[in-house]
């Protein structure tokens, strides 16, 4: 994204940041903050943040040297320059989130930002959003694991949550284009490292919670807690709309100023629907009393269009113009999508890379079934991330699948079959035969295809949208559903 540099006054782009200690003028004039020591130019403000792998202290001469002339940091530097402005503060990346939203003019502010965090569902939900207020004709923003969107235009994505410099430049862009909504998944990360800082949000969703990013978080108390901080962070006039079937849902609301909604299948909600039939063309639903066909499979599903359903409302739309839209919203890339080959074989991919997202797809594939078919599994987990979730899968993956293939997903600067083995280690006694290993994923799904007969289902989980695989710091290109299709393609003929 292009950042247009202007020059602005110090004390303009401090303004609200809590200082501990301050050496030199604030009246200086900064033509750009950065906190990567690289990207510095003369009359920068450089910030000195603490990252997880690096701390931007040891950078701070570097900068001055390349034209920093404001340096924002939480230690002052034991050699200082009279001529470089020091701001010591409690913590750089909460002051980054602040000075952000200075420099480019609180566009939170101008628009209706919408936040959605859970452990799953943020991307269906925030995506799903996003194409029903554009086809009701509110020009909207996404910023989501898959994609960024500025209306219609799209740009590239590294991070579930981008830093919150990228985040204020992406909204003011919107502001600019005239959007009048902006959808964004709020990921534990981006919570706890303070990248949504500043930011004005009308409305919050939580989706559900399960295990994954211990190896980040440590406990579950922490990783809940961390989410629960979006809506803590909620003013009286936005709302914060929760899954109160999930136990955590309730728990979000404990703190929050804003307006507390719910949504549920089973238990008492504000908004509440019911599975009326399901199958693989897709539901019936009934919500509000209202009935609505959607192609989006399966309770998670449910659940993901019940939540579209009450922000559209909360955001006052019409509820029939709402339902209207939602018969007509398609999968997104890598959930549920799937395709039947010419030789009857259906074949899913799906990002389930937790055991409670892998429980559910399996769970709905097994309500839609008829049992007179096998039902193949390839799946695998990502390494340097929480190993403990890896037995949670094998077993998930051995108990709900007639045959289960353990493959490599993205084994980053972990051996694959070390991951594979972990994963093995949780299938039950009873369950073993089931499973086949087979390291290379590629030859994983092959396998799969040549094993698979007429009317089967083969489901690859685990990397759904992406399009590499992560191997030693490499990114090959890798994509699930391609090479699912080119097989069975092959074997139709």
């Amino acid at each position: 994204i292009r950042i247009i540099s202007l020059m602005k006054v110090l004390k303009d782009i401090l303004y609200g940041v809590s200082i501990d200690q301050l050496q030199g003028s604030t009246l200086k004039e900064v033509q750009g903050v950065y906190f990567d020591s690289r990207k510095v130019g003369a009359q920068s403000l450089f910030v000195a943040t603490k990252g997880v792998q690096v701390n931007g202290h040891i950078f701070i001469e570097t900068a001055i040297e390349k034209g920093a002339t404001v340096v924002v940091c939480e230690d002052l530097p034991g050699l200082t320059h009279a001529e470089v402005t020091y701001v010591v503060v409690p913590n750089s990346q909460e002051a980054l989130g602040v000075m952000a939203a200075n420099w480019f003019d609180h566009p939170s502010k101008k628009l209706s930002l919408i936040g959605v965090t859970g452990t799953n569902g943020k991307t269906t939900v925030t995506s799903l959003l996003y194409a029903l207020f554009t086809k009701a004709g509110y020009p909207s923003g996404l910023i989501s694991t898959i994609k960024i969107l500025v209306g219609e235009k799209a740009y590239e994505t590294a991070h579930t949550t981008p830093d919150v410099w990228t985040i204020n430049a992406y909204l003011q862009e919107m502001v600019s284009e005239g959007l009048s909504h902006c959808f964004m998944e709020v990921s534990s990360h981006g919570i706890a490292q303070m990248r949504i800082k500043g930011l004005t949000f009308e409305g919050a969703i939580f989706t559900n919670l399960s295990q994954d990013h211990l190896d980040y978080h440590k406990t579950f108390a922490n990783y809940r807690d961390t989410k629960k901080l979006l809506f803590d962070g909620l003013s009286p006039t936005a709302f914060a709309l929760v899954n109160s079937d999930d136990k955590n849902g309730l728990f979000m609301l404990q703190n929050t100023k804003a307006k507390k909604m719910s949504y549920g299948l089973k238990g008492v909600a504000d908004f509440k629907a019911q599975i009326l039939e399901n199958q693989f063309s897709g539901q019936l639903l009934k919500i509000d009393q209202q009935e609505v066909w959607t192609t989006l499979l399966g309770q998670f599903n449910a659940y993901n269009i019940l939540a579209i359903y009450a922000t559209a409302t909360l955001l006052g739309l019409n509820t029939l113009e709402v339902l209207q839209h939602i018969s007509t919203l398609e999968n997104v890339a890598g959930r549920f999508q799937y395709f039947i080959s010419k030789n009857q074989i259906t074949a899913i991919v799906d990002y389930a890379h937790t055991p409670d997202a892998l429980d559910n797809i399996l769970e709905t594939i097994g309500q839609i079934r008829t049992k007179n078919e096998k039902l193949i599994t390839v799946v695998g987990c990502g390494g340097d991330r929480d190993q403990g979730k890896r037995p949670l899968m094998g077993a998930i993956a051995a108990e709900k699948s007639d045959t289960v293939i353990l493959t490599s997903d993205n084994p980053r600067s972990e051996t694959p079959i070390a991951i594979i083995e972990q994963m093995e280690a949780g299938v039950s006694p009873v369950d073993i035969k089931k499973v086949l290993v087979v390291e290379n994923r590629k030859q994983a799904i092959k396998t799969a295809c040549m094993m698979a007969t007429p009317k089967d289902i083969i489901l690859i989980a685990g990397k759904g949208h992406e399009k590499y695989q992560d191997i030693k710091g490499v990114k090959t290109p890798f994509d699930d559903y391609e090479i699912v299709k080119n097989h069975l393609d092959l074997l139709d003929h």
